[in-house]
């Protein structure tokens, strides 16, 4: 894969620490040539972003975005184009984490929680592709991560999950209203990826073993491989791609029980 991402540019939204989904992703376009530039939430994971990207991948920078300021967003991406010229793609990998707020029924979802996790896991690739979009100049590539919550009804997973299906629907208007001006708008929807967050998510190991008993592949799967489909969309290969679900689960979305 090297080479394939030469000379584009790449924002990276949601790193938090090395179990991140959005960091392999991360490796698998700086490694094929891609510029990358990160944005972070808040202090609580400033420093660990900053150590990680000056030792692994040089010539990569940081900049603050909290995804709730509108202000935040148009500063983050103003500052980011005056380094750049031009924007050539963005990863969104941005949820709700901290699960253990969350209720453990969907029925006792408050307003406020409703609010807040649609705001920062739906809202925010809304927000983020109406900026971007002025950046693009040559067309590009917005991705972000979902998850089968949206499809199905998942333990102790509840609000998250209607967030994700409001993030899916998302991505199809994007794409639609972004099309003209040659920006793909794509989702991944990956199998359960034991990360910092889903170790606050109860029965997950539960999950896991599910998934690994009985999906096509009879196994799970790992951040890597959702690296590389993120590569594939974001580079010429997935051109024709916009609009769409992929899923990376070793197939486990085709089985009926």
């Amino acid at each position: 894969m090297k080479g394939l991402m030469d000379g584009k540019k790449i924002v990276v939204m949601g790193v938090a620490n090395r179990q991140s989904i959005a960091w392999a992703i991360a490796k698998s376009l700086y490694f094929a040539g891609a510029e990358l530039a990160f944005t972070y939430q808040n202090d609580a994971v400033e420093q660990t972003v900053y150590q990680m990207v000056d030792h692994e991948m040089p010539n990569s920078f940081c900049i603050r975005c909290d995804v709730t300021k509108d202000q935040d967003i148009t500063n983050a991406f103003s500052d980011i184009n005056k380094r750049w010229s031009q924007i050539d793609g963005v990863i969104h990998s941005i949820a709700y984490a901290k699960t253990e707020n969350l209720p453990f029924s969907y029925l006792d979802t408050t307003r406020a929680q409703f609010a807040l996790t649609h705001d920062i896991g739906t809202y925010s690739l809304v927000a983020t592709a109406k900026e971007v979009k002025q950046y693009m100049l040559d067309g590009g590539t917005i991705v972000t991560l979902t998850h089968m919550g949206s499809e199905r009804v998942l333990p102790h997973y509840h609000v998250m999950g209607v967030a994700k299906a409001g993030l899916e629907s998302s991505i199809r208007y994007l794409a639609n209203e972004l099309g003209p001006a040659n920006i793909r708008v794509n989702a991944i929807s990956a199998g359960p990826i034991r990360t910092s967050v889903t170790e606050g998510v109860r029965d997950f190991d539960y999950m896991l073993s599910v998934v690994e008993e009985r999906a096509p592949l009879r196994r799970g799967i790992d951040a890597e491989e959702v690296g590389d489909t993120a590569l594939f969309l974001c580079s010429h290969m997935g051109r024709g791609i916009t609009g769409e679900v992929v899923h990376v689960d070793g197939g486990y979305n085709i089985i009926g029980m």
